[in-house]
């Protein structure tokens, strides 16, 4: 089983280093530290391992160091910044293992960004050595890009012409979205192996400076220093430690502090129980601040966050996850107004983006998502933001014979229209009511009213309101139908609905790119016996069909 827990002191491929305001995040991979064996880390080429540090490694910048403004990506070895992902590892893994590999390391990368631009700390990635497929799709996730002009550094992407494949992490989108490439130019640079170094990284926008040798290291610490003045992270406060999660259980279950997991792998069904707080916020900020990683919110979502990347990686044939909730809705709407009134702190605004972050995990992923709201839930304002990250929601409407526990109600908030968007830059609300603006503004007007399943499912909120007559048998079809279908078709169906409304670079990466390498893994042009993946290094040359399809 693949586990997403470590922490700095445990890291194999990761140095941390602390210099005021600004860290250096330094890749240096064991060649021997792959994830599991049969392969060599060479040239810094990286793995799941690798990017399950470097995933840490941010949210620990985030949360731990607020006092870092800028983060420098580097290499710790002079002639290599990053081979990218490792191609004996890519040419030996399952077609499951290097698309869920793919969309981490994509996640990652995005979470960088989100950091540069929500969390003023900022990235700046200094290539040392060639920058060749995922080690320049890092560099590009960065802000700024300083390449050394040393004759021998360069950038790559040379997925195509040696692999067969494209670049896994979104290169071909940040050419041109993000660093508005050319077109052309970007055809030529795509196609050729050795890359592009020198001036011409700049002038064909791949990089944005080259700085000779002797004085690299001294511009690349100005420069930082530069990037540093326009942030408004606290120069003093202390950080909030990302302390160990609890966890305990079986194969079967996990059970953390504030969620529960049971997986049926028979029915291939994943039921999540999100708890709510046991009691009322702190009193003040600074309360929240020494509950730390104890701080509702920020423990809750930790631990979806975990069990999302659990299911995702070691179950892979449950194919169906059920989220539900249990508790007081007061107390979490009394949570909402804290996070509320102290949003501009730094602390409560990680906790608010780190929660926008895991809720885009249910929308990415490749399961189907249901969210059943029974007597005792608590569904209200960003708990009740599930309910519109799932391809369909069912509420009870009254009781369950015999349970003397209330009809269940759902609640709105402010969370549910605007500070948790999905990666096409709307809520979720507004992307459900795409073509009904009227149902949007009554959505908004029912902000704080406790709504029976009548009234949420006139609103639009839930798609199905059953009596307890018809709930066990429906929900059981339901269920038992899910499972009947391709799991294939399935996936395609459902990332092709979730994402109504406007493109962007993200919805591009995950939709447009997760699509076509997902197929392109499969094809024999890329891992056949004689496919470039498997004959990488051989000596032999790759056979393809070459039918265009």
């Amino acid at each position: 089983m693949i586990s997403f827990h470590t922490n700095p002191a445990a890291y194999r491929h990761w140095q941390l280093v602390f210099e005021g305001p600004v860290a250096r995040l330094r890749m240096n991979v064991r060649e021997d530290g792959g994830l599991v064996p049969g392969y060599e880390l060479k040239l810094n080429s990286y793995d799941l391992g690798v990017d399950i540090e470097l995933y840490d490694a941010v949210q620990r910048l985030r949360f731990e160091h607020p006092e870092v403004k800028v983060v420098i990506l580097e290499s710790a070895k002079p002639t290599a910044f990053c081979a990218g992902a490792n191609i004996r590892m890519l040419g030996s893994s399952s077609h499951v293992h290097k698309v869920n590999f793919c969309k981490f390391t994509n996640e990652t990368r995005n979470s960088i960004e989100d950091a540069s631009e929500f969390s003023g700390q900022r990235y700046l990635c200094a290539v040392t050595g060639t920058a060749a497929g995922g080690g320049y799709e890092l560099a590009l996730a960065a802000d700024h890009i300083m390449l050394i002009d040393d004759g021998n550094a360069s950038v790559s992407l040379p997925e195509v012409p040696l692999l067969a494949v494209l670049p896994g992490t979104g290169g071909l989108t940040r050419l041109v979205d993000k660093r508005k490439m050319r077109r052309d130019l970007a055809d030529v640079f795509c196609t050729i192996e050795e890359g592009v170094k020198g001036q011409r990284a700049v002038d064909w926008r791949l990089v944005d400076e080259v700085v000779v040798s002797s004085k690299f290291q001294e511009a690349v610490a100005e420069r930082a220093r530069q990037m540093a003045g326009g942030s408004d992270r606290p120069d003093h406060d202390p950080g909030i430690e990302l302390t160990p999660l609890r966890i305990g259980g079986d194969e079967t279950q996990l059970h953390y502090d504030h969620l529960e997991l049971v997986v049926d792998r028979h029915a291939r069904v994943a039921t999540l129980t999100l708890k709510g707080p046991d009691g009322a916020p702190p009193a003040e900020l600074a309360e929240a601040k020494r509950q730390g990683c104890d701080f509702w919110p920020l423990a809750l979502v930790r631990e979806l966050d975990n069990a999302l990347l659990h299911l995702r990686t070691n179950e892979p044939e449950t194919g169906t996850l059920i989220f539900k909730t249990r508790g007081d809705a007061a107390r979490v709407a009394a949570y909402e107004t804290f996070l509320l009134q102290h949003r501009d702190d730094w602390f409560i605004r990680e906790v608010t983006l780190y929660l926008k972050r895991t809720l885009k995990r249910i929308d990415y992923t490749s399961r189907s998502t249901f969210a059943f709201v029974e007597p005792g839930s608590c569904f209200s304002g960003f708990l009740a933001e599930l309910l519109f990250a799932v391809d369909r929601g069912y509420m009870l409407e009254g009781q369950f014979e015999g349970d003397d526990r209330p009809a269940p109600e759902i609640r709105l908030s402010a969370f549910n229209f605007g500070p948790l968007p999905m990666g096409n830059g709307l809520s979720r609300l507004e992307t459900r009511f795409l073509g009904e603006p009227e149902s949007l503004e009554r959505a908004k007007s029912l902000i704080g009213e406790p709504l029976a399943a009548q009234a949420a499912a006139a609103a639009g909120l839930v798609t199905f309101a059953l009596d307890d007559i018809d709930w066990q048998d429906d929900i059981r079809f339901l269920l038992e139908e899910r499972a009947s279908y391709s799991p294939d078709a399935l996936t395609g169906m459902e990332a092709n609905l979730r994402f109504a409304g406007p493109e962007t670079m993200e919805t591009k990466i995950f939709g447009r790119l997760s699509a076509w390498q997902n197929w392109i893994f499969q094809r024999p042009n890329a891992v056949g016996e004689q496919g470039a993946l498997k004959c990488f290094g051989s000596g032999e040359r790759p056979h393809y069909d070459h039918k265009r399809v």
